[in-house]
């Protein structure tokens, strides 16, 4: 079990169902505050304060700034799975899967910005967690991409460095047209990219 995951584990899980969405109302907060004001510049006064709860009430919750802040990192990992892992779902093959999946991070970063740069922030914050993050990513890859090999639907290959470098990929075209702007359709991103996975770049 890595670091982050010890750190999550650690936070004060809510007993209720008011008590989970005490806790929800902070890290939504702190999406907002950290996301908008970094990480070293946020307060747990600023996060209770846009949660409209006592600053007693985080330490309910939450130990420390550090530990929120890691738990918003795997929230964030969390629900970016669960958005591509919607969206993929029904894909006919691995290729579909793959521009599916294109097309909903690129949406996913416009209609999570905060969270986005929060990611970013958390390689020189929390650099166990930005790691644990993408290794997530990277295991479920590997998995799908062996499935998949297995069915036929891609060639057979050096699985963890096809992972990665999707996931790279991923990354900076969410970076670039999901942050930076947003002027062409996801859809035609994910075109372009896939038709590189698919075909190369060879003449």
């Amino acid at each position: 079990m890595s670091t982050c995951e010890n750190t999550t584990l650690s936070s004060k899980s809510p007993k209720t169902a008011r008590g989970q969405r005490t806790r929800n109302k902070l890290l939504e907060a702190a999406e907002l505050a950290f996301g908008e004001d970094g990480f070293h510049a946020t307060s747990i006064g600023d996060i209770t304060r846009r949660a409209s709860v006592a600053l007693g009430t985080f330490y309910v919750y939450f130990d420390s700034k550090d530990e929120i802040f890691r738990a918003l990192v795997a929230h964030m990992g969390h629900m970016v799975r669960a958005w591509i892992a919607e969206r993929v779902d029904g894909a006919t093959d691995r290729i579909d899967a793959e521009r599916k999946g294109l097309i909903a991070y690129i949406e996913f970063a416009r209609a999570h910005q905060n969270l986005y740069r929060i990611i970013e922030e958390s390689q020189f914050v929390a650099p166990d967690a930005y790691k644990a993050h993408y290794q997530r990513f990277a295991e479920g890859y590997k998995r799908n991409l062996g499935e998949a090999a297995e069915r036929g639907e891609i060639s057979s290959g050096d699985l963890s460095t096809r992972a990665w470098a999707l996931i790279g990929m991923s990354v900076f075209l969410g970076l670039r047209f999901g942050i930076w702007g947003t002027e062409r359709p996801a859809e035609e991103i994910a075109d372009a990219a896939i038709a590189m996975i698919a075909e190369g770049i060879r003449p």
